[in-house]
């Protein structure tokens, strides 16, 4: 069997960028494990940004896209910053989630709890869940105690 030949970065940043969206430092990370000496990693990322073909903005928005259904705004604006978006960005991007926080919040205590805590223990477990969510500890208590309030 013959051996195939070894990649060059540029190919396998396109495959990464064909499978999904990625934020540019998290891209130049994966990237870095596969650089010789010779590769400019650096280059070859902001090649791609200029060519439309990596974006931070179109990263966050997707992000946010998908994680709205189950995340509130703090859990969203950790994962981005963890993979390296920039402050503003983020900002940009969880300022809508902020909007329909306790909405959110509401759908996703739904789908967990069928009914309103009855008591301390049972409130705290849910707290702790929405909190674990990225849901701010304000809408948390708006959540519970309307349903411990519906309940009564």
């Amino acid at each position: 069997m013959r051996p195939t030949p070894e990649k060059s970065l540029r190919q396998r940043a396109l495959e990464y960028l064909s499978k999904r969206e990625y934020a540019a430092a998290e891209l130049a990370q994966k990237l870095k494990a596969y650089a010789t000496e010779d590769d400019d990693v650096s280059a070859l990322i902001a090649d791609f940004k200029t060519r439309g073909w990596l974006s931070d903005a179109r990263y966050s928005e997707q992000m946010v896209h998908a994680r709205q259904a189950k995340f509130g705004a703090n859990r969203v604006a950790q994962e981005l910053r963890e993979k390296g978006v920039d402050d503003t960005l983020i900002a940009e991007a969880v300022a809508g989630l902020q909007q329909s926080e306790r909405e959110r919040a509401g759908e996703v205590w739904r789908k967990k709890f069928s009914t309103a805590p009855a008591t301390r223990e049972a409130w705290a477990k849910q707290a702790r869940f929405l909190q674990s969510r990225g849901f701010t500890f304000e809408v948390i208590k708006q959540i519970l105690n309307r349903h411990a309030e519906d309940d009564s």
